[in-house]
């Protein structure tokens, strides 16, 4: 079975995640297939792509595969990371990336979807970052991400409290652009594409990754950096790392001990 679906209609294509037994997890495999079928559309010369997972999925992603991740001594989010591959393959695409959300987002895949130029999510949709459940460090990439997506102080209450939030509430904040009722996301998500693909391509190309450096124009220095990353081997040098993953392995709560 393959992991990742993909078609072209015109200058639409549409990338299906097809993994349910897994929640669509985002793992190496599933991955290098959303990929290969971005590098195909940029062959074929689509505009503009749609992602999303299979019709009636109660989970759009649960974000990483935890089954993949170091035990410990490892940095377990890396430059190689497969999640890091996929966000720059989305940023990088020369037409912009609706993604189309029906379920729930977790972890990894709200980075995921909040890369995506544009949002169209159902009501029922949640998005929650979950790296404290699990006790591991988040990325600086992966926190710029969500940085371009909301404010600090929203960004903070995902992070720290690693509950839901609200499709409803993340449109009204301005992280997603759409939400609409179940029965109408297709005909709306594909139209909005449709309208999309119908004007300059070399324009909206020029303009995405116009937007994407200047999103990305936040001064920092080099030692700034390099004690962002430092603070990242706290986490992952630490028993509380490999508590929660055995935790989340083992299907039970984690204790951790802030050590």
């Amino acid at each position: 079975m393959s992991l990742v679906l993909s078609r072209v209609d015109g200058f639409v294509g549409t990338v299906t995640l097809n993994h349910p037994e897994k929640r669509n997890a985002l793992s190496e495999h599933l991955v290098e297939g959303v990929i290969a079928a971005f590098e195909d559309f940029k062959a074929r010369n689509v505009r503009v792509v749609i992602l999303r997972a299979l019709p009636g999925s109660r989970v759009w992603s649960a974000g990483h595969n935890v089954d993949e991740l170091p035990e410990a001594r490892r940095d377990p989010l890396g430059w190689d990371d497969p999640l890091r591959n996929l966000i720059r393959q989305i940023e990088n695409f020369p037409g912009p990336v609706i993604a189309m959300i029906e379920g729930t987002v977790w972890g990894g895949a709200s980075e995921t979807a909040f890369a995506c130029d544009l949002i169209v999510a159902v009501p029922e949709t949640t998005f929650a970052v979950t790296p404290a459940k699990l006790g591991v460090p988040y990325n600086v990439s992966g926190m710029m991400t969500f940085l371009n997506a909301a404010s600090i102080r929203i960004v903070k209450e995902l992070a720290f409290t690693a509950m839901p939030l609200s499709a409803e509430r993340a449109e009204r904040l301005g992280i997603i652009n759409h939400v609409v009722a179940v029965d109408e996301l297709e005909p709306f998500t594909y139209g909005l594409a449709e309208r999309i693909a119908a004007l300059a391509p070399l324009s909206i190309a020029v303009m995405k990754e116009q937007l994407r450096i200047l999103a990305g124009a936040r001064p920092m220095s080099p030692q700034g950096f390099e004690r962002v990353q430092g603070l990242r081997r706290v986490v992952y040098d630490s028993e509380d790392y490999q508590e929660g993953i055995r935790a989340f392995k083992e299907k039970r709560e984690p204790k951790f001990k802030g050590k």
